[in-house]
């Protein structure tokens, strides 16, 4: 049986991933971030390794330890977590050394590079979790009048000039404006901001970078985020195709459409 490793942070994506590969024939051996990580892959998983933060050389050990020769990255960890943690091992210090700064995509593709120069392949996951891309279109019915859409669009194209400068890759519009913008706070504090400053009819609009890598960190919405802005009345959320995963659509467009909320996919 084929093996995979698997570099696991936060939310759902790593056990799709689990399911989708077992599902191929193929074993999963999970390095799982601990505080952030479900515990859910413990039943999931063929094998799981707990790790901290900043644990890279027990990580390349482990990974060399199984023999593993492809991992993917899934799951969400937070830019906070890596400016707070200051218990960094040799190896993480040596990533950081070799970077200009901490931007994401940096700190990715120099450890990529360096998995890769151990014979390790960091591999695009979207192989295994093509069932989550959604299509162009409007997925829910009703709600999206003339108003709304050009909200959509005027964020749509404000959201791709933010992330192609590694800032963050959601915004907040209302009449065409911006409301907030995500940094370092992600996305579920964006929402709540972006209501604290513009109140009840606010749009949400997340996109993948400018040539978005999807080895790494790719943008991903689902029910808890459909949730979120029922909570605080906005009016619609716009995503974009072929670069980021909806997950359990049917139930993100379920929520939406009690809420009166519009979702479309550029």
């Amino acid at each position: 049986m084929k093996k995979i490793g698997l570099i696991a942070g936060g939310g759902v994506l790593p056990i799709e991933f689990v399911e989708s590969a077992h599902l191929r024939g193929e074993k999963v051996i999970v390095l799982a971030f601990k505080d952030m990580a479900s515990t859910e892959l413990l039943e999931k998983a063929d094998k799981v390794y707990w790790l901290k933060l900043g644990q890279s050389g027990k990580a390349l050990f482990l990974l060399l330890k199984e023999r593993l020769n492809r991992v993917a990255l899934l799951g969400k960890v937070s830019r906070e977590n890596i400016h707070k943690n200051t218990v960094y091992d040799r190896e993480t210090r040596e990533v950081f050394g070799a970077i200009k700064n901490k931007k994401d995509y940096s700190i990715l593709k120099e450890v990529t590079r360096r998995l890769e120069k151990l014979g390790v392949k960091v591999i695009d996951p979207s192989e295994y979790l093509v069932h989550l891309i959604p299509e162009k279109g409007i997925l829910t019915k009703g709600f999206l009048d003339e108003k709304l859409a050009g909200d959509m669009e005027f964020g749509y194209t404000t959201a791709k000039e933010l992330a192609g400068m590694d800032i963050g890759q959601t915004i907040i519009g209302k009449d065409r404006t911006v409301v907030a913008a995500e940094a370092m706070e992600g996305t579920d504090a964006t929402i709540e901001r972006g209501r604290g400053i513009a109140g009840e009819g606010c749009v949400m609009v997340k996109v993948s970078r400018p040539g978005q890598d999807m080895r790494w960190d790719v943008p991903t919405v689902g029910p808890d985020t459909i949730k979120r802005l029922a909570v605080n009345k906005y009016r619609g959320i716009a995503i974009e195709s072929g670069k980021m995963f909806l997950i359990h659509q049917e139930k993100c467009i379920q929520l939406a459409e009690e809420a009166g909320i519009a979702i479309k996919v550029f």
